[in-house]
């Protein structure tokens, strides 16, 4: 009987398949911060997820989801340095998944909860990620970041992502929403409500998932500042 991959295994494979060639450093971080959430999770309800094989496929890989598309959105800013933004962040998902896998980045991961962005600062600080950075606040107190990218895992509708942060986006900035359908019935709301539209809906294929994902994505409407 054959041996079953291992879990760096998995992840190597999965973010290769992504089009996300990690070193072996930054897979081993992302197992490290997989075990940091393991072990919060004792005393702290950081995630429903429990098992390692739940935080594999669903944070780990699902967040690995949209490091290509933001990439390809930066364009010649996708190596270099870009300030992202991770509203609703929980424990650090996608933050603290793309702080690993692009080091370049700046991001700045938000959340009410303060257990939370407790933990993302241990992890910051355990992993050695002086580009991963976290703010305990409501993100429509906080002073405008004026991010090239804001992005939101489960975080709210889009009309509510786009009132509450919208501000945090620059001139011409985009905010993504990863969600697990195109969510066409939020989009009249959006328009009705706020000066953000669905750019597109991109399709997000994650490995060992059996579920549907994408990623909306929401731009200003020509002519609102």
């Amino acid at each position: 009987m054959a041996a079953q991959p291992s879990l760096i295994e998995r992840l190597d494979e999965a973010a290769r398949a992504m089009g996300q060639a990690l070193d072996a450093a930054q897979l081993q971080a992302l197992l490290d911060y997989m075990a940091q959430m393991q072990r919060w999770n004792k005393a702290y309800n950081l995630t429903a997820l429990r098992s390692d094989e739940q935080i594999l496929v669903q944070h780990l890989f699902d967040s690995l989801s949209v490091v290509g598309p933001i990439r390809a959105a930066l364009g010649a800013r996708g190596a270099a340095d870009a300030l992202i933004v991770d509203v609703g962040s929980g424990a650090g998902l996608p933050g603290v998944v793309l702080a690993i896998a692009c080091p370049r980045w700046q991001v700045h991961c938000i959340d009410a909860v303060e257990k939370k962005t407790a933990f993302v600062r241990q992890v910051s600080g355990m992993l050695r990620l002086p580009n991963l950075h976290a703010a305990h606040a409501r993100v429509e107190k906080l002073e405008p970041i004026q991010a090239d990218i804001v992005v939101s895992r489960a975080f709210a509708s889009l009309a509510d992502f786009a009132v509450l942060a919208g501000r945090h986006a620059a001139d011409g900035a985009s905010l993504l929403a990863m969600k697990g359908h195109d969510p066409q019935d939020e989009q009249q709301a959006l328009a009705q409500s706020t000066d953000w539209r669905v750019a597109r809906v991109e399709p997000l294929t994650v490995p060992e998932l059996n579920a549907q994902r994408c990623l909306v994505w929401l731009t200003r409407a020509q002519g609102n500042p």
